[in-house]
């Protein structure tokens, strides 16, 4: 296990030499992605403090469906851009809200993982509404994330559907990602992110670093044995990926928890 230059561990995460060294090869002829990916987790470095399971992630594994928790608004870029980084340039295609694309510089970020937009959530102030039109892709987000599947791609989707900025409990989740699981027969991976230095009382802040936890190895939905009906099929699956997301990243989950943000959140 490698060292930083201040001597110390941090699985996963590479010197900042290294990051600029090591070749991206899915990403031979674009340079400005390339720079784009690496300025970031430069930038970024010492926010992600730990990478686990990295081989549940692995461009052999394609494709997949990650699933990971959702605590703040940095993730949806770092995460993104740490797994291209270790995939060689590969990337994990993330959903993403149409309205974080208007921030100048972060919309870039985003934009450079080919994301699938999701332009369900209206955008504050109200008068950027009148541009939702631009971003809304020839397809349905998940009619889109099932096309991308069947031509090998992975893509990333938050269950829990929102920044959710509670230290301790998880938001019940949307049944999107377990959907799409026995839509498109691909397996799912899970991820824990943690937070450090959170002491369970305070909600969690973009300022934060945290760890992630890829895995365990892919979950995929049991077969249907024509005694379950769909919706309760999914209803299952649903209960398994979120339990198994809980247990990675720290959180309590409930089925009949809140849907939408706890009064603790505070944006």
């Amino acid at each position: 296990m490698k060292r930083n230059t201040q001597g110390e561990v941090r699985p996963g995460i590479p010197s900042v030499a290294e990051i600029w060294r090591r070749p991206l090869p899915h990403l031979d002829g674009q340079r400005s992605t390339r720079w784009i990916v690496r300025t970031v987790i430069t930038v970024f470095h010492r926010h992600v403090r730990e990478l686990h399971g990295l081989e549940a992630i692995g461009v052999d594994r394609d494709p997949f469906i990650l699933a990971p928790n959702h605590s703040q608004r940095p993730e949806a870029m770092l995460v993104p851009a740490w797994l291209s980084f270790h995939r060689g340039g590969r990337m994990v295609h993330f959903m993403a809200d149409w309205n974080f694309l208007l921030i100048p510089v972060i919309g870039a970020m985003i934009r450079c993982h080919d994301p699938i937009v999701v332009t369900r959530k209206p955008a504050k102030p109200a008068f950027l509404n009148r541009y939702k039109a631009r971003y809304a892709g020839a397809l349905p987000p998940f009619e889109e994330a099932r096309r991308r599947l069947a031509d090998g791609k992975s893509v990333g989707v938050f269950p829990e559907g929102t920044t959710n900025r509670h230290p301790a409990q998880m938001l019940r989740g949307h049944h999107g990602a377990a959907q799409l699981a026995l839509d498109s027969g691909a397996p799912v991976v899970t991820a824990g992110i943690r937070f450090i230095g959170n002491d369970g009382r305070r909600p969690i802040r973009d300022t934060q670093p945290f760890t992630v936890r890829f895995g365990p190895l892919p979950a995929q939905p049991s077969p249907s044995d024509g005694h379950v009906t769909d919706t309760e099929r999914t209803r299952q699956f649903h209960h398994r990926l979120m339990t198994a997301i809980s247990t990675a990243c720290g959180k309590g989950w409930q089925p009949d928890g809140r849907r939408s943000k706890y009064a603790l959140d505070q944006d």
